[in-house]
């Protein structure tokens, strides 16, 4: 199970991005996410006629590693890690700080 899926807001805690919140857009794989807003690069692209693409730079955004994010919680204000629970027979995720179950 994973601790951080997608729809979650995050908060970035290293790199260039330090700081930031933006929302999980998807898992690239078991370790790394896209993150809206987030580590953003310039491409240089090739245009592709039988793709119907025009050619320049345009924004791309790249993965990050889930360690250097962390689940923000909204009635702090703060980022918090998260726990896996068993509640009747079921697994559930957790804040760590507040207790407070999230939504699956």
């Amino acid at each position: 199970m994973n601790k951080i899926r997608k729809g979650d807001e995050v908060l970035v805690l290293n790199g260039k991005f330090k700081g930031k919140k933006g929302v999980v857009l998807s898992r690239v794989n078991d370790e790394y996410l896209l993150v809206e807003g987030v580590n953003i690069v310039k491409k240089h692209q090739k245009p592709n006629p039988m793709k119907g693409d025009v050619g320049g730079v345009v924004d791309k955004t790249m993965p990050i590693h889930q360690s250097n994010v962390s689940l923000f919680d909204k009635e702090t204000g703060k980022p918090s890690r998260v726990a896996i629970k068993q509640m009747d027979g079921k697994s559930v995720r957790v804040l760590v700080k507040t207790g407070a179950q999230l939504a699956n």
